[in-house]
């Protein structure tokens, strides 16, 4: 059954997501990926997780934003949240401020918003970036937003706890500060990895392929899903997922 690698990514990022001790996955703007593989679990499980696309209005339970964002993350009710960055280096800091030496950066993003505290509270914190090269994978970034690890004498209950890309699957070992690779996409290599990471990270010599979306699943993603998160993305579910608007399962 033919694929696309969006609908492959939603299903590798739903395998993470079904485990009983998630209960809540909250996912930020312009995510449309892992907004669906959410999605995707939430159907799977009957409802027992509880998907947020904190984006839009469908799927959005916050009616305060940001504050009431931070608020949940910081009573430990979501269990899993996802970022991304401009920059990711191999100890899982990310940067979301600019490129070049601060405070002359050569280019400026809108900034960090709330990703440090996000990062310090939710305790499955997974990383997300489509592309993977060596300008986003780099050795260290130019400007931490948020750190990827802290000293023991910090406080920090939340912490990196993946990283997904369009090559593979990174686990993320907090005890060492360091990326495994997990996992590869079909079709991609080791040595493809190699050549477009900029960091370094661990390496078993048993890396597997990620499984394919399994058939089940695929008909769940271009029916259910694809309706559903067309309400937030619907260019999105239209030109990746096939949404053509509503039709009967």
């Amino acid at each position: 059954m033919t694929y696309k690698t969006e609908e492959l990514m939603i299903a590798v990022i739903a395998r993470l997501l079904n485990d009983p001790a998630v209960r809540h996955v909250a996912v930020g703007a312009a995510s449309p990926i892992p907004g669906s593989a959410a999605l995707l679990v939430r159907h799977l499980t009957e409802g027992r997780l509880r998907a947020s696309i904190i984006h839009g209005v469908a799927n959005n339970p916050f009616t305060d934003g940001g504050p009431e964002v931070f608020d949940c993350a910081g009573q430990g009710r979501i269990d899993v949240f996802f970022l991304g960055g401009v920059q990711i280096d191999g100890e899982a800091n990310i940067n979301l401020v600019g490129t070049g030496d601060y405070p002359n950066s050569d280019m400026r993003f809108p900034g960090s918003f709330g990703s440090a505290y996000i990062y310090f509270m939710v305790p499955r914190v997974i990383l997300f970036r489509e592309e993977h090269s060596r300008r986003v994978f780099v050795p260290k970034v130019d400007f931490i937003s948020a750190p990827g690890w802290s000293p023991d004498n910090v406080h920090r209950p939340g912490g990196p706890y993946a990283l997904i890309t369009s090559l593979c699957i990174f686990m993320y070992d907090r005890a060492r500060h360091r990326f495994r690779l997990d996992g590869l996409l079909p079709g991609a290599t080791i040595e493809e990895v190699r050549d477009n990471t900029g960091f370094d990270f661990d390496c078993p010599d048993d890396v597997g392929m990620a499984l394919p979306p399994e058939p089940d699943r695929l008909k769940i993603i271009r029916s259910r899903v694809a309706r559903e998160i067309a309400e937030t993305y619907p260019e999105f579910a239209a030109a990746k997922l096939g949404y053509q608007g509503d039709s009967a399962d």
